[in-house]
């Protein structure tokens, strides 16, 4: 199992944000996680990333829980983030940006041109911008750069935090293309989206987050179909 939560609850100091959490990502899935402004799904990518400490409940990625491993080890364990907003350092050039997630992963290692090689073949014009300085890319080219960061580590599952947010109808299309192309290389994907429409057609299987609880799950077409995705995102 790449992720396994059971019964994970979250406080925001005194105030209760997810409750009760189970949630499961089988190796080779794509799965996605969805919900409004507000649900608890960026709270829900920090518990992955050992930023939140359940205050009851396991959570645990790559057989290892998350609270005893350390946010610092958890990308070693085979597992790339990009989170909500991108966050790229916007002095540093795409290639050192995209060096943080190798790093992270390989420290010292010796292949980082190979990587950055086979990253470009996946993203063209990302290797086109290898020596520009990041913050002077489109939005676009900014979240390419943010998912070749995840990927340079060659992780076993990816876990992506809102990736369309900001993006235009066509470079959402653009971007999951491309990460339907990562999925069908042997890449775990968890999706944390709030743009539906285009999430139930890339995952197979979702849950649905609203007020911190997890209010439905099942298969993307049947969620598509259900009456609990219709009032949330199509009524």
């Amino acid at each position: 199992m790449s992720i396994e939560l059971a019964g994970v609850s979250t406080n925001y100091g005194s105030v209760p944000m997810l409750r009760e959490i189970d949630l499961r990502v089988g190796e080779g899935e794509i799965v996605c996680v969805l919900g409004p402004n507000g649900a608890g799904k960026t709270t829900l990518f920090k518990v992955f990333a050992g930023l939140i400490a359940p205050v009851a409940g396991t959570a645990r990625i790559m057989n290892a829980d998350v609270a005893r491993t350390g946010t610092e080890r958890i990308p070693r364990l085979g597992v790339g983030f990009v989170p909500e907003g991108r966050r790229l350092f916007p002095q540093l050039t795409v290639a050192e940006n995209i060096r943080l997630g190798y790093d992270a992963v390989w420290p010292g290692g010796g292949d980082l041109d190979e990587r950055l090689a086979a990253v470009g073949r996946i993203f063209p014009r990302v290797a086109e911008r290898l020596g520009q300085v990041a913050g002077t890319l489109s939005g676009g080219e900014q979240s390419m750069v943010a998912l070749a960061r995840a990927l340079i580590g060659r992780p076993r599952l990816v876990i992506m935090d809102e990736p369309s947010l900001g993006l235009s109808p066509k470079l959402i299309r653009e971007y999951f293309e491309v990460l339907r192309t990562v999925h069908r290389e042997g890449t775990t994907v968890l999706l944390i989206e709030q743009n539906a429409e285009m999430a139930l057609r890339v995952a197979a299987r979702g849950y649905v987050l609203a007020r911190g609880r997890i209010v439905a799950a099942d298969h993307c077409e049947a969620l598509r179909a259900s009456s609990v995705v219709r009032n949330l995102y199509f009524s």
